[in-house]
This record gives structure tokens, C-alpha cells and sequence, in this order.
């Protein structure tokens, strides 16, 4: 597996950084620091080229404050991550890392969350939604320090989903055995439906037998891949049933599909990955 990791110098690089340990061993662990150089006006009564000598210089500060940075970063990664890579890309953070991701070919991206809200994202967007959106391979948006990984959540909407994590985890993507519980959420609204209709509480029924069999088959998908793993079904609104779930049963990482809105509409009404990875209360773990 090629991983990328993402640093920036903050807290929750770091926490992204210490994650790597629970991976399995990388064939390439490349770390990156994005350059996003300012572009500076004329200063005022200044000539253009005392503008372009204070904007080399602010470049070669940047340069080397970010070397600086990938050496310390490089020496404080676990052991046993694999070959390590320092790579300076320039440009925003979010490009920056989706386009080291195309050169590197990465199998998985690595970068820390500072969990700006829904509202603040939607005006201003943010790195980790970005790159969530944009990437061709899964991501893990580390918003807190993981000191196990004992415990996965995996959220699954349907067979698709289903197949596609679970072919992600037959890469043995971790090096811990971890116990994997696999949920559905069954949306809990109001039925549309005339009140005393005869067949809903049948339907309901349906529906309710229909995803147990859907998890406990995904469930024992994962148990011949030598996973422990067990499947149930949630009730309510997708999204906070997940988050309430990974809470409730103090879940070390929530591993789900993205497969939601497209384009516009994504960032207007979001889809169920993005909803949680807003208040995700561990790590979470994007797969397409």
C-alpha cells in the first residue's frame, strides 16, 4: 500500500502522523507539506523589484521552515511505516495534496481534521472536506489522536457499499485485528402512507428482516477474512444514527462508503460521509 500523509505543523497533523502506526506496513509512506506561497502586491512607494526580492525571500523562509518540518515529521514517525518520502508540493492544501496523491499513486491519503462546522465549510470550504471530494482513493481524516484501533464502525447503505469496503478490507489494511461492527440505517420517518393502512406494519416488518440479513451477511463476508465481526440495524436520521453509534459503543474509527450528491448539490445539502465527518468523534475513514 503507497501511503500520503499530509502535514502541516498543527496539532492534528501530528495526530494524522501517528496514525500511520496503524496501518500496515507501507511499500512507499510519502509526507507532505504544502507550500501555499502569497502573492504580494506593489508595496506601497516601493519598485517592482524590491517587491519580487521580499517575495523570493519570503519564498525561501517558507522553503526551508518546510524542510525543517518534514525532517522533525520524519523522525517522529512510528516504527515500521515502511520507506519514507519528504516531498514539498506548492499550491494550496488541498490541491497540493490530491495532486501528490495522482503523481504517487496513492493507495490511501492521511491528513488531519480542524473540524471547521457546516456553516464556516459551506462559506469557506476546508482541506479534508476537499480532498474527500475530490480524491481517487480512500482517505482518513484524523480529527483526534488514535491510540488504538480495537474498535470499527462500518456504516454501510447498500450491497455496493458493502462490496466496496469489504474489498478494502480484504487488503488487511491495518495492523491490529480489530472488531468490526457493521450497521444500516433504516430512516425512521413518517411513512407516506394514509393512517390505518393495512400493510404498513408488513412493509415496516420487510424492511427491518430485509437489513439484518443485509449486515449479518456483510458480517460474515468479513469473519472468513479473519475479522471478528458482527452486524445490526440502526434507526433515524443516517448521519446522527452513525455518529450516536460511534459514541454510544466508543468506536476508535468509522469506516464508510461515499457515494452521495455530486457537484453543487453536495455542497448545498451534503451527503451522509460529509454529515459525519462534521462531528465524527473518531477518526473516520472514507472509501470509494
Amino acid at each position: 500500500m503507497r501511503i500520503l500523509v499530509a502535514v502541516d505543523g498543527s496539532d492534528e497533523s501530528f495526530h494524522a502522523l501517528r496514525a500511520v502506526g496503524h496501518l500496515t506496513r507501507a511499500a512507499k509512506l510519502t509526507v507532505l507539506n504544502a507550500l501555499d506561497i502569497p502573492i504580494l502586491a506593489y508595496p506601497m512607494g516601493g519598485e517592482p523589484g524590491d517587491t519580487e526580492d521580499f517575495s523570493l525571500s519570503i519564498q525561501q523562509a517558507m522553503q526551508d521552515g518546510s524542510e525543517r518540518l518534514l525532517d522533525r515529521v520524519a523522525s517522529l514517525l512510528p516504527m515500521n511505516t515502511g520507506p519514507v518520502s519528504k516531498q514539498i508540493e506548492t499550491g494550496t492544501p488541498a490541491e497540493a495534496i490530491l495532486a501528490a496523491a495522482e503523481k504517487e499513486k496513492a493507495d490511501l491519503i492521511v491528513l488531519g481534521s480542524r473540524g471547521l462546522g457546516p456553516m464556516k465549510e459551506l462559506l469557506l470550504g476546508s482541506v479534508s472536506h476537499r480532498v474527500v471530494t475530490h480524491a481517487s482513493c480512500p482517505t482518513l481524516i484524523v480529527n483526534r489522536p488514535m491510540r488504538s484501533l480495537r474498535r470499527i464502525l462500518m456504516a454501510v447503505q447498500g450491497p455496493e457499499d458493502a462490496a466496496v469496503l469489504t474489498k478494502f478490507l480484504a487488503a488487511k489494511p491495518f495492523k491490529e485485528t480489530a472488531e468490526i461492527t457493521v450497521v444500516t440505517v433504516l430512516p425512521a420517518a413518517q411513512p407516506l402512507f394514509p393512517p390505518g393502512f393495512a400493510k404498513i406494519d408488513e412493509l415496516i416488518e420487510k424492511s427491518v428482516v430485509g437489513g439484518r440479513a443485509f449486515v449479518e451477511d456483510t458480517a460474515a463476508a468479513l469473519c472468513k477474512l479473519q475479522y471478528s465481526a458482527k452486524g445490526y440495524i440502526l434507526m433515524g436520521a443516517p448521519a446522527l444514527a452513525i455518529l450516536q453509534e460511534a459514541e454510544a459503543s466508543g468506536s476508535d474509527l468509522i469506516l464508510m462508503g461515499s457515494h452521495g450528491r455530486r457537484g453543487v448539490t453536495r455542497f448545498l445539502l451534503g451527503s451522509v460521509s460529509h454529515a459525519v465527518l462534521h462531528r465524527a468523534p473518531c477518526p473516520l475513514l472514507i472509501v470509494r
